[in-house]
């Protein structure tokens, strides 16, 4: 587990405000009838402008049934976590998670969002609402002195309250020159335990919720999780610094 000095944190703000412009950037152009290869297409596009490099494209751990062929994950509805940005088209309504991750000037930053393409529902709309006041409550818990499990915990206890179907196999990870670094940030866990957080500690804090139960699928490709009872899920990502002044958010965006 690498910690980061101060003037380190201060590198990677740009790669966050890159990271953080791009996902904007495709909220304002996701509509009905744009592809996923599209909206791939249009940050492949900003990152190129940017002098910046895709940490996702040709990325490919053992689980993947192939090499990574995109810039963003981009998943709809049912899928949770990594679907590929291929030639479905998007509809009025669609439940749309797009995960971005990349490098500048040597450093990684990683941040998701989740929004309704179009029509709005209140089944979505309360589902993506807790899943970022999740996130905000996981990033107000990541301070100096605190442990790994209050950081779970307080994401886990707003999406029990809600509800909703969590799985901690997949979670948060450090961040940093790579895109996947110690320590795992999971999104259930027990106050006051796991690794205490010192300052320097950057991490990528993740909750995905699911409006149905824990359990999950993943298709052939090896890639898109979907949730295994067919219901929708949600997924918000932040890049956050552990600092002795607080945490710092450094892919918030405007």
């Amino acid at each position: 587990m690498a910690l980061k000095s101060s003037a380190e944190i201060e590198q990677m703000r740009p790669a966050g405000r890159f990271v953080a412009g791009v996902l904007s950037s495709l909220r304002d152009v996701a509509r009905p009838g744009l592809t996923l290869a599209d909206l791939d297409a249009h940050a492949h596009r900003m990152i190129d402008e940017a002098g910046a490099r895709s940490v996702y494209l040709g990325y490919h751990p053992s689980f993947g049934a192939m090499p990574y062929p995109g810039v963003l994950c981009t998943s709809v509805n049912d899928a949770a976590l990594h679907g590929l940005p291929g030639p479905y088209a998007l509809q009025d309504g669609d439940v749309l998670s797009v995960d971005f991750a990349a490098e500048l000037q040597g450093w990684v930053c990683d941040s998701a969002i989740t929004f309704q393409v179009g029509s709005t529902t209140p089944e979505a709309t309360r589902l993506i609402e807790t899943t970022e006041r999740a996130l905000d409550a996981g990033i107000a818990a990541a301070r100096v002195g605190a442990r790994m499990g209050d950081v779970s915990g307080a994401i886990g206890r707003i999406g029990r309250a809600a509800g909703y179907g969590i799985n901690a196999d997949f979670g948060g990870h450090g961040v940093g020159r790579t895109m996947h670094e110690e320590p795992h940030v999971p999104n259930l866990g027990r106050p006051g335990t796991g690794l205490k957080l010192r300052a320097g500690l950057v991490v990528a804090i993740e909750p995905w919720f699911m409006a149905g139960g824990d359990g999950y699928v993943v298709d052939p490709d090896g890639w898109t999780i979907r949730t295994a009872d067919g219901s929708l899920a949600a997924h918000a990502e932040h890049t956050v610094a552990v600092t002795k002044a607080g945490p710092v958010v450094l892919t918030a965006r405007d």
